[in-house]
């Protein structure tokens, strides 16, 4: 019996390796354009948030310094973005000054399983710092970010290098798109999931990601930003 297709059965590979590419080729072209459309999205969206929000960044900016003179206001903390590339990312700062010198202490305290720290009583947080986090006020310079291009508005949380250090090559999947200041794992229940939870929510989101998705999250990030009782 010969090995190579003659006839029908030649022409129907043809035809399916034709289907193929066709239908890999558009798939290339819609994500490029839904990429562009995301993008021009969180220049527009967070530029006017900044702009907007500018008079509560003054109102905060005092109030941090208030409580604690000897810190600054913003927090600035090296992230891993897309193809783990590292980034600074800003924050409203809602702990003490030396917040990350005392963490070494706190670790075996870790009240969420997996590759990230999160403690709900953690001492290091100030009286202020724990309104804005409870609100997630504290991650509004974020939009800065967002402008920069080293967040998106939505997208997978951007890890810490020492949480990506214990990442398996699947967990790796959540660094191949822009991370996001919001994401499904947020308005999925935060920190009431695991960190295998949350990278299935993220693989989840980056399989089906398209703009109306993004819009869906936003809006029920507003929702549960207007509720939420388990920021912490």
């Amino acid at each position: 019996m010969s090995l190579n297709p003659n006839g029908k059965e030649a022409e129907a590979v043809l035809d399916s390796t034709s289907y193929y590419s066709t239908y890999a080729a558009e798939a290339k072209r819609s994500l490029r354009g839904y990429l562009m459309m995301k993008r021009a999205m969180d220049i527009i969206a967070a530029s006017i948030g900044l702009l907007l929000l500018l008079p509560v960044f003054i109102v905060l900016a005092v109030l941090i310094k208030l409580e604690d003179r000897n810190g600054p206001v913003f927090f600035s903390q090296e992230r891993v973005g897309k193809g783990e590339r590292a980034f600074r990312m800003y924050k409203f700062r809602s702990m003490v000054s030396n917040a990350e010198e005392l963490l070494p202490q706190l670790l075996a305290q870790n009240e969420i399983e997996g590759a990230m720290f999160k403690m709900k009583d953690d001492p290091r947080i100030t009286r202020i710092g724990r309104f804005i986090r409870k609100t997630s006020i504290d991650e509004l310079p974020q939009l800065w970010n967002v402008v920069r291009g080293d967040m998106s508005l939505v997208g997978p949380r951007p890890p810490l290098p020492r949480e990506v250090a214990e990442y398996t090559p699947y967990d790796k999947q959540r660094l191949k798109v822009t991370p996001g200041c919001t994401g499904l794992w947020q308005v999925s229940g935060r920190n009431n999931l695991s960190f295998k939870d949350m990278v299935e929510l993220d693989v989840r989101y980056i399989k089906e990601r398209n703009l109306f998705f993004d819009v869906h999250i936003l809006l029920r990030t507003l929702k549960v930003l207007l509720g939420s009782k388990d920021a912490f």
